[in-house]
């Protein structure tokens, strides 16, 4: 049968659509601002007929109805990321957490240790071969809808066509959903002038030709804005905003010196503006990959002169990193930090950032700290990192002693709080 036939058999409404959800699946929902909300909402609303229907999914930027206090009967979350609309209904017992690597969710449904019956996902409208693009979302969302029992998709004009491996043919997905949404946009992030300070630090450290990691916020955006006078610089990377596109223009990143995947950007999921989408859509420079290639160590460290830039809660002076928890209080997750920083300490010539304001809770609290928070998880080795940066400076770690890390880092907190940390490393350190 002709794809065409197949994709109009299979077209159906979304209120349709999520009556083939049963209580008891787990439900794997398309990542970040690849979310399906079409799908969801008539989820939502048929919330009646289901129990215990649990929804997977990492960083959920829509309003995640499903963990609303009303809606516990009917769903149970479990994310990989606490956000904004999740992370009160961890704290309080109505949703679940799993510690994972980013890179690793994909291992879960393969392996079937989390086994999908259902996936929702916003896709592409199929190309002449009958290919729909997983669009600004491919991460694990493409692995798990080649696991899953039942694929249900909602078809958006507006879902940018990315290329790479990035496709699924219309006779892999059960029920097509046509529709008019568009994929949730992200603002830019307002720069303060401690980024500023942070980035331009930041942008020291990188040199012509080096292939970028970078994150999504005001701290990576600042360190984007320092890179103008660079060239030739590359990028490999899970995701990156509307400030990639920028130097892209201004031929700063044109990728011409990657030895991995020349000519090409990298990455797995793209989070920002209309401009953004518009750049990434059928642009043969960027290629998508599932998050356990992109994200994969040894895939990252074939980069030469790897550089990640990731952010962090708090630091001690052994240089652990806490970068997903606030306390016994899960505020993020781990995402795609280790999975970087162990790639780039594996590259020839790889550095590895974890940047960070000095202080928080307006001044009060250093981030540079003796030991971390009681209940707090590190997120990222001590023996993996490389540089720290706050607004005082750069702290160089690799290879130095405890006590050497501890001058280092001392260096770069708030001063309110260096005589403090020197006296606590004192008590602590040396018996």
């Amino acid at each position: 049968m002709k794809w065409r036939e197949l994709y109009h058999q299979k077209l159906t409404t979304a209120e349709e659509a999520v009556k083939r959800i049963k209580s008891g699946d787990r439900v794997v929902v398309g990542h970040a601002c690849g979310s399906p909300e079409t799908l969801i909402r008539a989820m939502i609303a048929n919330k009646e007929s289901y129990r215990d229907v649990e929804i997977a999914h990492m960083v959920a930027m829509g309003p995640s109805e499903y963990c609303l206090p009303e809606n516990e009967p009917y769903f149970v979350h479990n994310s990989f990321f606490a956000g904004n609309t999740t992370r009160k209904a961890i704290h309080e017992g109505r949703a679940g957490f799993t510690p994972c690597h980013f890179s690793q969710i994909p291992r879960l449904f393969k392996q079937k240790i989390l086994p999908v019956d259902v996936v929702l996902c916003m896709l592409s409208p199929p190309d002449e071969h009958g290919f729909c693009s997983f669009g600004i979302s491919v991460d694990y969302t493409k692995p798990a809808a080649e696991t899953a029992k039942l694929v249900i998709a909602e078809v958006s004009p507006h879902m940018p066509r990315t290329l790479g491996n990035s496709f699924i043919h219309v006779s892999k997905i059960d029920c097509i959903v046509e529709c008019d949404a568009h994929p949730i946009k992200i603002p830019t992030s307002k720069i303060t002038s401690e980024d500023e300070t942070i980035g331009q630090y930041c942008a020291d450290l990188i040199h012509d030709g080096d292939c970028l990691q970078l994150g999504i916020g005001a701290l990576p955006d600042a360190v984007l804005a320092c890179l103008k006078h660079k060239k030739h610089l590359g990028i490999h990377t899970e995701m990156f905003s509307d400030g990639v596109v920028d130097l892209f223009h201004e031929s700063v990143i044109d990728c011409s010196e990657k030895n991995f995947h020349p000519g090409k950007m990298v990455a797995t999921f793209f989070m920002g503006t209309e401009k953004l989408y518009q750049f990434v859509h059928n642009n043969p420079i960027v290629e998508m990959f599932s998050v356990d290639f992109t994200n994969n160590p040894s895939i990252i460290a074939q980069n030469n002169n790897m550089v990640s830039i990731n952010s962090a809660l708090e630091v001690d002076l052994m240089g652990q990193v806490v970068a997903d928890t606030i306390g016994f209080a899960q505020y993020s997750g781990a995402g795609g930090q280790p999975d970087f920083v162990r790639g780039t300490a594996w590259s020839n010539g790889g550095r590895s950032i974890i940047a960070l304001h000095s202080t928080a809770v307006n001044g009060t609290v250093s981030r540079i700290r003796a030991l971390i928070t009681q209940g707090a998880a590190v997120t990222t080795d001590r023996t993996d990192v490389y540089y720290v940066v706050t607004e005082y400076g750069v702290a160089n770690l690799m290879g130095k002693t405890i006590e050497a890390r501890a001058k280092e880092l001392i260096a770069i907190a708030h001063p309110d709080f260096r005589a403090d940390l020197k006296r606590d490393f004192n008590r602590m350190y040396r018996k």
